[in-house]
């Protein structure tokens, strides 16, 4: 199977994930584009920004179509990460590949463990200015150092600390990982390698069209159920990396 082949239909998993969660697209992204697609790991983390961006605003746009996104708390939220990922993105680049591998997949790793105890945090309306600050912030660093959107952790974050509702927390989230994941691109700009764009461009296009089918998966589909197969998908892909570097 040729590598636009894979690319294909991993491109369609990203993007349903992200239009239906509002997270997941680099820790899908990453792993596909290392090890079915070739890409280094620096490479894979610069590539994968480019694609959550363009995916997430086209899922943006959907939740935004039916009222979804709370946009004050949204840009509040992603405001406080602007500075810690663009710090991290310029760090990113000196610290060894075995050890970004590793760090995602320990990062992956917990993000299912999350989703598979099905917790829901539940806000209570109030926002905590210095509460917000914190999350966001924390937020950005991740997603400049990894090459990640930061989505799963960023809708238990707005329900939690900003008391964005469930229903609402996807699609705000998109714009929580927009934001920040044009940072982090932007402070890789100069320092990034040379990125495969043949092979990009079909796995992007795919996981534009699945961002639009996630948005009406989500709307007949239980979030317990999107959940736990989310959880599982991730849990096998950082057994998967962590395997792969350490044996």
């Amino acid at each position: 199977m040729t590598a636009v082949a894979l690319a294909l239909p991993a491109g369609a998993l990203v993007g349903v994930a992200l239009g239906a969660l509002g997270a997941g697209g680099s820790i899908l992204t990453v792993p596909a584009l290392i090890y079915l697609l070739g890409f280094a790991p620096a490479s894979a983390t610069t590539a994968s920004l480019v694609i959550v961006i363009v995916t997430s605003v086209t899922a943006l746009v959907a939740h935004a179509r039916v009222g979804a996104v709370r946009w004050r708390a949204g840009l509040l939220f992603a405001a406080a990460g602007t500075l810690p990922a663009a710090a991290a993105g310029v760090l990113s680049a000196r610290i060894p590949q075995t050890v970004l591998t590793l760090m995602f997949a320990g990062l992956a790793a917990a993000a299912a463990l999350r989703l598979l105890r099905r917790r829901e945090p539940r806000g209570d309306g109030r926002v905590s200015g210095m509460r917000a600050m914190g999350a966001g912030a924390g937020l950005g660093a991740v997603t400049g150092f990894l090459g990640v959107g930061g989505g799963f952790l960023a809708v238990p974050a707005l329900v939690g600390v900003l008391g964005v509702p469930m229903g609402a927390a996807v699609g705000t989230s998109l714009l929580v990982i927009v934001a920040n994941a044009l940072v982090a691109l932007g402070a890789r700009a100069y320092t990034a390698p040379g990125l495969d764009w043949a092979l990009i461009m079909p796995f992007l296009a795919t996981a534009v069209l699945g961002a639009w089918d996630g948005r009406r998966l989500a709307a007949r589909v239980s979030a317990g159920t999107l959940q736990r197969v989310f959880g599982a998908v991730l849990l096998a892909v950082a057994a998967g990396m962590g395997l792969t570097v350490l044996l």
